[in-house]
């Protein structure tokens, strides 16, 4: 059975041309991202230089070291109000699918592809098919940050074809401080019966834990 790490998240700068992009706009943004940094063992001082290929060499050094034998590696799509615009003013950061996509295809034997698709979006099918084409097998999404609503019956089409493909759905579950949240209602890990009982295989990512002493215990 291969040992794998089936969260990891892909970042950048978007100097390597990538499209990412972190916000930092406020001085908690700058510490956070800095902090984190640090924790991956990359300095700081990267950031607006060379963030974008940094830390993808210091993550596949990583797991070269470590015990595993792959990592699923994740994208970030912005948020979308419900009538499909994008409005990335509410994102922390943004991986684009196709930056993710090239990564992985570097190091198919380090990175495994988890595409980012908010399902409002009027080419979400077509994403969806692109990414599968070229080897994506699970899709991430954070629903609360994201605005979400699993069970709108106008994303059927949409699940039905994630649970086709046999994509694994790694969906955030419980409260989140590290990015902006729109709608806290939908971290309530009940949301994904929709999916579910459209086929579709999911991981519920934290467990539906606490991220903050405010937040809602779903894990009872």
């Amino acid at each position: 059975m291969r040992r794998i790490d089936c969260h990891v998240h892909l970042v950048g700068d978007g100097t390597s041309g990538s499209g990412c992009w972190i916000r930092m706009d406020w001085p908690h943004q700058k510490f956070l991202s800095r902090m984190m940094l640090r924790e991956a063992g990359i300095s700081p001082g990267v950031l607006n230089r060379d963030l974008d290929t940094c830390y993808v060499e210091r993550l596949a050094e990583q797991v070269r070291e470590s015990d595993l034998d792959a990592a699923v590696l994740l994208a970030q799509d912005v948020p979308h109000a419900d009538d499909g615009e994008p409005i990335p003013n509410k994102a922390g950061f943004f991986v684009p699918n196709d930056y993710l996509l090239d990564v992985c295809e570097r190091h198919p034997d380090l990175f495994i592809p988890a595409a980012s698709i908010h399902p409002a979006r009027p080419d979400a099918i077509d994403e969806l098919e692109k990414c599968l084409a070229r080897g994506a097998k699970v899709l991430k999404l954070l629903p609360n940050c994201l605005n979400i609503d699993y069970a709108d019956p106008r994303y059927r089409p949409f699940w039905e074809r994630v649970a086709g493909a046999g994509m694994i759905l790694l969906s955030h579950t419980g409260g989140e401080h590290t990015l902006p949240v729109l709608k806290p209602a939908f971290s309530d890990p009940r949301l994904l019966e929709a999916p579910l009982e459209i086929g579709v295989t999911v991981i519920a990512a934290h467990a539906a834990g606490r991220s903050g002493l405010w937040d809602p215990d779903y894990t009872h």
